[in-house]
């Protein structure tokens, strides 16, 4: 039993480390060709900053757009595309 628990958790290492590997080499490849490895996302960054009194003031700031990379994992220090689009709003503590 314990044997077969091992072999599982290496396969799905394994897997894991495949996956990642596969996506590194599409986006830096261009695997598939028509496919753009980097694109763009709008983000709406925002302070929250803390008061004496146990309130907290929103301050926006003016939209950004930051490029990410379109794969499932982070790459070349990118943010996946899917995740940028998906926390649009960034809040930033104080």
């Amino acid at each position: 039993m314990k044997r077969r628990l091992l072999i599982i958790a290496s396969l799905t290492l394994l897997g894991i480390v495949l996956l990642y590997g596969a996506d590194d080499l599409s986006v830096r490849f261009r695997i598939p060709a028509s496919c753009q490895p980097f694109g763009t996302v709008t983000v709406q960054r925002y302070d929250a900053i803390s008061e004496k009194n146990n309130k907290t003031e929103f301050v926006y700031e003016d939209p950004v757009t930051e490029p990410c990379v379109n794969s499932l994992f982070p790459h070349m220090g990118y943010a996946p595309c899917w995740y940028l689009k998906r926390h649009s709003e960034q809040r930033i503590n104080y």
